[in-house]
């Protein structure tokens, strides 16, 4: 039988209950369990695919073809493992279930309900990752806060599985802010009381409180906290900000944390042996030696809609012993001239991050133009692999209005065009090449010397592709595909005979670094950009 550990979050959003899941499960799985997570996305979309990054972050893409929420990334790193669509459950999901059922007649002319139908389409979801995994130990966030009229039903469909699955097999730990009054530096816990309070009044009495603020909990807050949480001061922990997400666990285990939660769900507990991801954070966080690297995009005021760029970065850098500074550069003030080319100039690197549609794009072609003849470290990531080869189009072949249909449908020299497979697609949500599909590396290339095997796997997220029929003239000018889908498809260009790095790629290598594993394209990349630092 499955154990189930539920994660709730309280006062507001973003606190990082998605970190402090992860780290739980990497905890657990140390003491020599399987354990996945699931993450509870209160919103009526289907999924997170047609949602703008600036409205929830990224999109992570499963090796299934999941459009998920950026957690269920935090999952994978944290776990080492690679999750399914069915880890990400949302309000949409659910409620076009308990339609269709209700439209097939399978409530048997009974008045469809949120108590029980809606809540028991939940807890089926919750099972059904548990038994097709085989798993030991799911743990389940549930997204927003407590009180979000949306997120009720999931609340109270947890609180049913406590009581059908018995209360040794499913323990709640809820997280919430403790802010610090800049005016009296005082901790103030009057917001987690609250939260708690409201917790309980809906049916759930939490098991442990984790507390989020600025600084660690004295032992007074702590006793305020667990008496009016109802829990012992055990039972109260402290997670205050840090300079690493990957030091949640640690702290967490220092403070009792693992042995608590096996306790009270009844878990054998040895000690756990965390050298190795101690190691991995002594090596992220001493290191002196910086590589610059520009990050440009057109979502690059809220950095977490390339969380997964930017943690392939901090692997590898940790890998490697640098350390990543990122600058900023939106898209469009490179078109305005707002940021000068000397920004990218000097740079030790460049990433053209990225992103969909006419905004910025003419801004990525520009930077990518600088970057390719000042033969700075360039890495262009799908929509930026794509612009690569528009760009190189223009002003190397001398095509000037080369460009892609979906940026200009019009254009004489499509170099970039839909998928045939897209071109009767009528809805947007789930329908882009999606997942993870095999890449064949030609020997000989910059590609071959990073990944070291002729088969590799990536994840894809795209509709449009560089249009084959101008492979010829793009091959016969310099420009080489070093990377083929298997049904003929471009996946990674770079330059013929070069010893610069310059490459592109289709798919989206991040999805799949790990802190102990990190992408090998990365890696490369950072390894080519320090050397400018020498």
């Amino acid at each position: 039988m499955a154990k189930y550990l539920v994660v709730t979050g309280g006062v507001l959003s973003g606190l990082g209950k998605g970190v402090i899941t992860a780290s739980t499960g990497l905890l657990l799985k140390s003491l020599g369990y399987s354990v996945t997570a699931i993450k509870v996305d209160p919103y009526v979309n289907v999924d997170a695919g047609t949602m703008n990054p600036y409205m929830h972050g990224e999109v992570f893409v499963t090796d299934d073809g999941g459009e998920t929420d950026l957690d269920i990334g935090h999952y994978e790193r944290f776990l080492n493992a690679s999750l399914s669509k069915k880890n990400n459950i949302t309000t949409g999901q659910i409620f076009m279930k308990v339609i269709e059922k209700e439209r097939m007649g399978a409530y048997l002319g009974q008045c469809v309900q949120i108590i029980p139908h809606v809540t028991d389409e939940v807890k089926s979801r919750i099972n059904e990752v548990a038994r097709e995994t085989n798993i030991d130990i799911v743990l389940v966030e549930i997204g927003g806060t407590v009180g979000d009229i949306e997120g009720l039903p999931f609340l109270e469909a947890v609180r049913q599985l406590r009581m059908e699955e018995g209360a040794d097999n499913v323990a709640f730990i809820h997280v919430a802010l403790a802010p610090l009054l800049s005016t009296t530096g005082e901790l103030k816990t009057k917001p987690v009381q609250h939260s708690v309070q409201e917790l309980r009044r809906i049916g759930i009495q939490p098991d442990a409180i984790i507390v989020r603020s600025i600084t660690w909990l004295d032992n007074e807050a702590r006793r305020k906290i667990a008496l009016y949480s109802n829990l012992p001061p055990p039972a109260v922990f402290s997670v205050p900000d840090l300079d690493t997400i990957y030091r949640v666990p640690l702290i967490l285990n220092e403070q009792g944390f693992t042995k608590y939660i096996a306790e009270r769900i009844k878990l054998k507990y040895t000690d756990l042996d965390l050298g190795e991801w101690r190691n991995y954070i002594e090596r992220l966080t001493n290191v002196d030696r910086e590589v610059s690297i520009a990050m440009v995009g057109k979502y690059t005021k809220l950095h977490d809609s390339y969380i997964s760029i930017i943690e392939a970065l901090n692997h590898s850098g940790a890998l490697i012993g640098v350390k990543p500074k990122l600058k900023w550069i939106e898209a469009t003030e490179i078109e305005e001239g707002v940021i000068k080319p000397e920004v990218i100039i000097e740079s030790n690197g460049v990433i053209v991050l990225p992103g969909f549609g006419r905004r910025g794009a003419e801004g990525k072609i520009k930077v990518i133009k600088i970057a390719r003849e000042n033969k700075k470290p360039l890495l262009g990531i799908c929509f930026g692999f794509q612009l690569m080869v528009v760009e190189y189009a223009r002003n190397v072949i001398g095509l000037s209005k080369a460009n892609s249909t979906e940026i200009d449908p019009q254009t004489p020299h499509p170099i970039v065009d839909l998928l045939p497979e897209q071109r009767t697609v009528d809805r947007l949500g789930g329908t882009m090449r999606l997942g993870l599909h095999p890449i064949k590396i030609a020997t000989g290339t910059l590609a071959y010397e990073i990944y070291g095997r002729e088969i590799v796997y990536e994840r894809h997220r795209h509709r449009y592709e560089v249009n084959t029929k101008y492979i010829d003239l793009l091959e016969s000018r310099g420009l080489t595909i070093s990377g083929w889908s298997i049904d003929g498809l471009p996946e990674i260009i770079e330059l013929k005979n070069s010893s610069s790095f310059y490459l592109g790629i289709q798919a989206h290598p991040e999805f799949r670094s790990r802190p102990l594993n990190p992408s090998p394209i990365y890696v490369k990349f950072l390894e080519r950009a320090a050397l400018s630092t020498r």
